[in-house]
């Protein structure tokens, strides 16, 4: 087999410009070749990023790749690469199972998934130190802006509720096979200090998704809407909208929600 045919169902865009592939891997961390981190590739393809990430002995590469025609070319030339190659869907597989120590996250992550596999390193943050991941410009954007931008969102607040988020760089489409109608960027995000938020975590993430589930609205309005009234109860951040509160603000108002609902 000389190469993978790109699947549009599986938003494939193959990156075939080696030296952003090398800058990619590059910047994951890794442990020591006496005790080598394991990191994960989400959809490793035809291996321009693999290859790169094999050569470092501070890492113990795992690849995670639903399409079969990918697979039969990455066992045919990185058979050694084979044993550690799982076959099937990154969303579906149980990391907490499967990398009992944790691991790192690495990828030119599908577009059509990228936000599910946010949500899924979020899932698994206690296990999931570090993130290094091409998607498209627009959610990378998203992701690492700050509150008040328009881009500032749910995946904005709980990303940073819990991980440091860089953007590192952006990526031209024409790097790629078939090219993207967009451009690419890659983001790296690092745990950040934070164990336990001071609220309940569960109804933290039930705020932010109600609050961003009608953003043009003021915080009243998108909450009364989720949780009811609250007894006619006001909060000061009820004038305002989901964009202009920080994830310390929403950590607030997740408290007071967990008080008057």
């Amino acid at each position: 087999m000389t190469e993978v045919r790109a699947k549009k169902a599986l938003g494939q865009h193959f990156l075939v410009d080696l030296n952003i592939a090398r800058k990619i891997c590059d910047a994951l961390s890794g442990g020591t070749a006496e005790a080598p981190a394991e990191a994960l590739e989400v959809g490793c393809g035809m291996g321009v990023l693999t290859q790169f990430l094999l050569q470092r002995p501070d890492l113990t590469v795992w690849g995670a790749e639903i399409d079969t025609e990918s697979v039969d070319y990455l066992k045919s030339h990185y058979p050694a690469f084979t044993p550690r190659l799982i076959e099937g869907d990154f969303l579906r597989l149980d990391l907490r199972e499967r990398f009992a120590e944790g691991l790192r996250l690495i990828g030119n992550f599908p577009y059509n998934i990228s936000s599910q596999i946010f949500f899924k390193l979020l899932e698994n943050r206690d296990r999931i130190p570090e993130c290094v991941g091409m998607i498209q410009k627009e959610v990378a954007v998203r992701i690492a802006e700050p509150p008040g931008s328009r881009e500032y969102g749910i995946l904005s607040v709980l990303l940073q509720a819990w991980y440091d988020i860089e953007y590192l760089f952006t990526v031209n489409e024409t790097v790629f096979a078939p090219p993207p109608k967009v451009k690419s960027a890659v983001i790296r995000l690092r745990r950040n200090g934070v164990e336990r938020l001071d609220c309940d975590e569960t109804l933290f993430i039930k705020v932010v998704k109600a609050a961003f589930g009608q953003r043009r609205k003021m915080v009243r309005n998108a909450l009364r809407a989720a949780f009811g009234d609250f007894g006619g109860a006001e909060h000061p951040f009820f004038s305002r909208r989901a964009e202009q509160l920080s994830v310390a603000d929403f950590v607030e108002l997740t408290r007071w929600v967990g008080e008057h609902r």
